[in-house]
């Protein structure tokens, strides 16, 4: 027998970072989470009874494979709303199995083997992964703290080869919580339209920024749209994560290409999950505000709990995350959130799981309550003086 008869290309991914550290943590007791960019609050109720109305009313079979017209429709409408930027419900928009299904369908349909895609770091877990597992080559790029954690320009453009074919964005970020600023986006546009890239553009926490901070949606930036794909979803903003649903827009040409693996991958996303998307999109912009508000009142004490204990901590400006710094502490980021987890049971993710830019860093989700967060700030307090 062969030694094993999995592919070389899915032997060489490294487990999820993210997953490693919740799965330890769910073997243990009184663990405070800060681990899972998972909403606490439960999806709220006007959303959850238009599931179960879909489901009394026997809305349990196929979808077209695009998914619902109407909730394709909301999200166009919500987009024009909220950013200025029109799609053709018709023909632009794919209803997926979350953020996740779309980013894999975008990785998928666009790169060709040996194709490289500039990934900005750190980020999330996913892009790298989809883009090795579609064939492609990920070509992180290092952000900085001293900047902000926004995208560099001149570093984007220095990792352009004949073989870039794309550039992945996320942002509000995961796992800086950074919101890219509208001149440095502007530049990205001029760079992909000056090399003839497509943009990749993971906005899925885009309602949760906070202050005077504004959330600028890449496609509405001048001339991006036509060479841009939207993605996102609604785990992050209505509390949704299990119901599984997400969208990927953009012009017919590219989107065209999603749509064909989508058909043959999961057919359509689940049925209920669209019907309660629908009411999400349509009723429950004041339920979003509501827990945007309780995630802003989090933010402020954990990033000022963490520079109090002695990590210096970036400010975030969007998602539900803090970055603080570890390195001075002498411990490398793995190893300190090793040692947590074992000495005082907090969970965080070291952030090195997020690629090369998160070395020497935590990511701690504030997506929990406010008074777990004000315990594990006590523990991680304890934790830091005795090193």
């Amino acid at each position: 027998m062969r030694d094993t008869y999995i592919a070389k290309k899915i032997n060489g991914l490294k487990p999820s970072g993210i997953r490693k550290f919740f799965d330890v943590a769910a073997t243990m007791k009184d663990v405070i989470s800060l681990g899972i960019g998972e909403p606490d609050f439960d999806t709220p109720r006007p959303i959850v009874d238009a599931g179960i109305r879909s489901l009394n009313a026997g809305e349990t079979h196929y979808t077209s494979n695009a998914g619902r017209l109407d909730l394709r429709q909301a999200i166009c409408d919500n987009l024009k709303n909220l950013y200025g930027v029109g799609y053709d419900p018709a023909t632009e928009v794919i209803i997926t199995v979350g953020g996740s299904e779309a980013l894999y369908l975008s990785a998928t349909a666009l790169l060709d083997p040996g194709d490289e895609v500039i990934v900005p770091s750190p980020c999330f877990v996913s892009y790298s992964a989809e883009v090795i597992l579609a064939g492609g080559v990920p070509v992180e790029i290092p952000s900085t703290m001293e900047d902000n954690f926004d995208i560099d320009p001149d570093k984007i453009r220095a990792a352009i080869t004949p073989r870039t074919k794309a550039i992945l964005l996320g942002f509000p970020n995961n796992p800086t919580g950074a919101v890219a600023t509208r001149d440095r986006l502007l530049e990205i546009s001029r760079i992909a339209e000056e090399y003839d890239l497509v943009v990749i553009s993971d906005e899925i926490y885009d309602r949760l920024v906070y202050g005077d901070h504004q959330h600028v949606c890449y496609p509405s930036l001048p001339g991006a749209q036509k060479r841009t794909l939207l993605l996102g979803g609604f785990s992050k903003d209505y509390a949704m994560t299990g119901w599984r649903i997400g969208f990927a827009i953009g012009p017919q040409n590219i989107l065209s290409g999603l749509l064909r693996i989508h058909q043959y991958t999961v057919m359509c996303s689940p049925s209920t999950s669209q019907a309660a998307a629908v009411t999400a999109i349509r009723e429950c912009a004041p339920h979003v505000e509501m827990m945007r508000q309780e995630y802003d009142r989090r933010r402020r004490l954990i990033v000022d709990g963490l520079n109090k204990i002695g990590l210096p901590t970036f400010e975030p400006k969007g998602a539900f995350y803090a970055f603080p710094k570890i390195s001075q502490t002498g411990l490398d980021d793995e190893t300190f959130a090793n040692r947590l987890l074992q000495e005082e049971h907090v969970a965080a993710v070291p952030g090195s799981a997020f690629g090369a830019g998160g070395e020497g860093f935590l990511r701690c989700s504030y997506a929990t309550s406010y008074e777990k967060i004000e315990e594990a700030l006590r523990r991680i307090g304890h934790f830091v003086g005795k090193l």
